[in-house]
């Protein structure tokens, strides 16, 4: 049975955010993640202004006897943030964002965005690895891993993080870092939010922009095995300063037409950026060439509008070993049959510093050079639900004969068989230790679970 308005107030009488209820005119919209497919209910929204609310948050749910799950960006697209009859803790008003250009850090509460976060560091022309979508919230996907354009020369999101501030199950706030719980700040890297609710994150900031050289080149779907295997090899000899993406999607320009894009980034210098992608410009041609200067900001919100909020998503993601022809060849006839013009196949690249970090040197695995293939199924008809799932479906399984084991944690459906033995990896045993030593009872279930040792 939900609590009732008035045991709430009781059980949380200190609170500065808001506690809501479905008889709340903020709650439909405070209950709604980026993913349109997710409808979940919780029975208590606890919206929090800061870190004494989220002590409150997690009190109020162990006095209810409800489950919790934590909101930040609300952008995993499994809906993790959301639950049903349980208590959702939503950072979205925590957005205190405190750059110092002399150390080159930021600090940042949990529910800051990357667009917000990037729009603070590069007043001063530094910036961190964040996500290519900047809708995206900078909590979960830093402990989920952090892919984004600065991955090749600076590491993942997590490998920039220096500390954080977490509430724990019992509503205590310890600092994780290399020298204060350190055992709790390998874990949450890589961890996702099984130990905790982060705070705030302290990130290293580096010298990037505000200009730097990037965009897209589109190709029409004929070419597309061409354009993807040039896009391979061009790959394979990419400077550190480079990322390269590439993607099979419909024409945003209403036509219907299916294409074949490489999207790419050079966060070093103008002129070596404007060396390192000419190819790009010269292969084919492309029947349309938006590569060149650009603002760092406007980079990391070129994407977003291919995913926009409140559309139906079921995704699918893993590693290839390698992008071989058949590979390709397997892309190209799933995406001719794909059923909606709001879906793609993304093919992104890792390489670089994000790759040459050791296993062992945080909870993430993804830590190979190669290629990780997203079927990222869309659509805007609930009644088109059963078939686009289906679509995304059979598609992963016909690339099964060129899949490597690790898959990335933030992409990870909800019903994928054993999650966390495939996003963890040989790292699962010692997070069982530590998820036992700081959330015994798994009071933070609501995620690619680690179950306590």
């Amino acid at each position: 049975m939900s609590p009732t308005a008035r045991e709430i107030a009781l059980a949380a009488p200190t609170f500065t955010g808001q506690l809501l209820t479905p008889a709340d005119l903020r709650y439909d919209d405070r209950r709604r993640v980026h993913n349109g497919l997710i409808d979940k209910r919780p029975a208590v929204i606890a919206s929090c202004h800061g870190v004494a609310d989220l002590v409150d948050a997690v009190q109020l749910a162990r006095r209810l006897g409800l489950e919790v799950s934590v909101r930040g960006g609300g952008h995993n697209v499994a809906g993790r943030a959301a639950i049903d009859q349980g208590l959702m803790i939503d950072l979205a008003p925590m957005k205190g964002i405190h750059v110092d250009p002399a150390a080159r850090t930021v600090r940042a509460q949990g529910g800051v965005l990357w667009k917000e976060l990037n729009r603070e560091t590069q007043l001063f022309g530094l910036a961190t690895t964040g996500g290519v979508v900047g809708s995206t919230g900078i909590a979960g996907l830093t402990l989920g891993g952090g892919l984004g354009w600065l991955m090749p020369k600076h590491g993942l999101a997590l490998d920039n993080l220096q500390a954080a501030d977490i509430v724990l199950a019992d509503g205590r706030v310890v600092r994780a870092s290399t020298i204060e719980n350190a055992d709790l700040f390998w874990a949450i890297r890589g961890g996702g939010g099984n130990f905790g609710i982060a705070a705030s994150l302290e990130y290293a900031l580096h010298q990037v922009g505000p200009t730097i050289t990037g965009g897209v080149v589109v190709h029409p779907l004929p070419r597309a095995l061409d354009v993807l295997r040039f896009f391979r090899d061009t790959c394979a000899s990419l400077p550190d300063e480079a990322m390269l993406g590439a993607a099979l999607q419909t024409a945003p320009d209403g036509s219907g037409a299916k294409v074949a894009g490489i999207v790419g980034s050079h966060c070093g210098a103008l002129e070596d950026g404007e060396a390192v992608l000419r190819p790009l410009k010269a292969f084919g041609p492309p029947v349309m060439d938006m590569i060149g200067p650009v603002p760092y900001t406007t980079l990391n919100g070129m994407l977003d509008p291919a995913f926009p909020k409140g559309a139906l998503n079921y995704w699918k993601a893993q590693f290839l070993a390698d992008l071989s022809d058949d590979a390709i060849l397997v892309l190209i006839a799933a995406f001719e049959e794909c059923p909606s013009p709001m879906s793609l196949i993304i093919i992104e690249h890792l390489h670089g510093a994000a790759s040459r970090v050791p296993l062992a040197a945080t909870a993430c695995t993804l830590r190979a050079t190669g290629f990780n293939v997203v079927i990222a199924s869309q659509w805007s008809d609930p009644a088109e639900t059963e078939r686009n799932v289906r679509w995304a479906r059979e598609t992963f399984a016909s690339l099964t004969p060129f899949l490597a084991p690790m898959r990335y944690l933030n992409y990870l459906e909800d019903d994928a068989p054993d999650p966390a033995a495939v996003a963890y990896g040989p790292n699962l045993r010692r997070l069982r230790g530590i998820k036992a030593k700081y959330d015994p009872m798994n009071f933070f279930r609501h995620n690619v679970n680690i179950l306590p040792a």
